[in-house]
């Protein structure tokens, strides 16, 4: 990025402000470090081309918080067609440091956080709040949605860098208050993972005085948790083997079920006096494993529909594939799963599934942490550098005990150890 393309693009003043940001994060006629992914459980930090406006419409950000999500770890193990070289990242936040001219609200030097979800909020899907299904940003009708830094949803670069071109920017830029700062490892859960927990919810219906089970205390299952006692539900019972996860849970009131030392149906069924809950909520995806360790793609989709009582609602918010080229099995590898459909059937439950279209929420979750009510950074085990990110997918990915959530911070000096 130079300085005669910033006079060229934007008018003099704005141009010199732009600059002296640039200038203080040592981001001038140099390439940015991003997280780049060099093959199946491989990735390093490289100097890469800068990200910089192409559209009109585009903001540039530099990035201050940008997460290690669960669902990078099916790119990161090679499970997916993710391209060698590109880069991961999409939950991302940061600050605004410039604008394209067809930009109207946002402003340089706002903090925002970037929905997952890359949308234009004029489509079809768009218009009807499907976001998470946009057909401008992904117009190929064979795929789902737009993401920073994700495998089959376009090439848009990920924010584990120094740099990220948001498109759409006056829509997809969620803008922060005075506290953004202060609050920033509470804020970034608004690109993914609080309002996909709060979707699962939704999906299963949730209301005040209900029962919940999760399956998966993972970040997206910790985050279920949270949105179904924020909604009122009167018992939350989560599903793990991890004990770290699980204590999680319990910190914000849950009931923690070991599913290596129990039964989870039978665990759920005494704590609902035999009913089975009323909502259920599925956390963890494909590469689900059962407490022997083998990976079955439909473990806690049983589970589930075993433990929901009749006529109760599931909503489906890990990630399931078309296809599974790695997958243990041939049902597997083609994206299918032995589900327990008859039961389902005749316990007359329903299911919801797919991706969360954030911006559907992530406004009025954002001024639930604004007003002290969440407070999401709770499950956040690690701050680290760019140049820590290989150690970070490494401990994450074997799920190490104690590595729960980690947050990259691009800005932090890399003789930082991370906490």
């Amino acid at each position: 990025m130079s300085r005669e393309g910033l006079a060229l693009s934007m008018p003099y003043q704005q141009a010199i402000e732009v600059s002296r940001l640039l200038e203080q994060h040592h981001l001038i006629g140099v390439d940015m470090k991003a997280v780049v992914y060099e093959g199946p459980r491989q990735v390093s930090t490289k100097d890469v081309p800068d990200a910089k406006i192409e559209r009109p419409t585009d903001v540039l950000v530099r990035v201050t918080t940008t997460n290690i999500c669960g669902s990078d770890l099916h790119m990161y193990e090679g499970r997916t067609s993710f391209e060698v070289g590109r880069t991961f990242g999409h939950e991302n936040m940061g600050e605004v440091i410039e604008v394209g001219s067809g930009v109207e609200k946002v402003r340089v030097g706002d903090r925002v956080v970037l929905p997952f979800n890359i949308s234009c909020g004029f489509c079809k899907n768009c218009e009807r709040g499907l976001t998470n299904y946009c057909l401008t940003t992904q117009p190929d009708p064979s795929f789902a949605g737009a993401a920073y830094g994700f495998a089959d949803m376009g090439s848009y670069g990920g924010g584990q860098a120094e740099l990220l071109r948001v498109p759409f920017g006056d829509h997809n830029a969620l803008r922060l208050g005075e506290d953004a700062e202060e609050k920033e490892n509470d804020y970034v859960m608004l690109s993914d993972i609080f309002p996909t927990g709060y979707h699962a919810t939704e999906m299963a219906g949730v209301i005040p005085g209900d029962s919940v089970v999760i399956a998966g205390a993972g970040p997206v299952g910790l985050m279920a948790a949270l949105s179904a006692t924020i909604k009122g539900a009167a018992k939350v019972m989560v599903v793990d083997r991890h004990p770290d996860r699980l204590a999680l849970a319990e910190q914000i009131g849950a009931i923690a079920i070991d599913d290596s030392k129990v039964d989870p149906v039978q665990a759920v069924l005494d704590e609902t006096m035999g009913l089975g809950a009323d909502r259920g909520c599925e956390c963890v995806g494909y590469q689900a494993h059962d407490p022997q360790g083998n990976e079955d793609t439909a473990a806690t989709l049983n589970m589930l529909i075993n433990s929901v009582r009749f006529t109760g609602r599931i909503g489906t918010v890990g990630v399931f594939v078309p296809q599974d080229p790695g997958g243990k099995d041939d049902l597997a590898r083609q994206g299918k799963a032995a589900i327990d459909f008859g039961t389902h059937w005749f316990k007359g439950q329903t299911m919801g599934n797919g991706q969360a279209p954030v911006k559907r929420y992530n406004r009025q979750l954002r001024d639930l942490i604004a007003a002290g009510k969440a407070t999401p950074s709770w499950i956040v085990s690690h701050e680290i550098s760019l140049d820590q990110a290989a150690d970070a997918y490494k401990n994450f990915d074997a799920r190490s005990k104690g590595w729960t959530k980690v947050l990259i911070k691009p800005g932090m000096s890399t003789e930082k150890k991370a906490n």
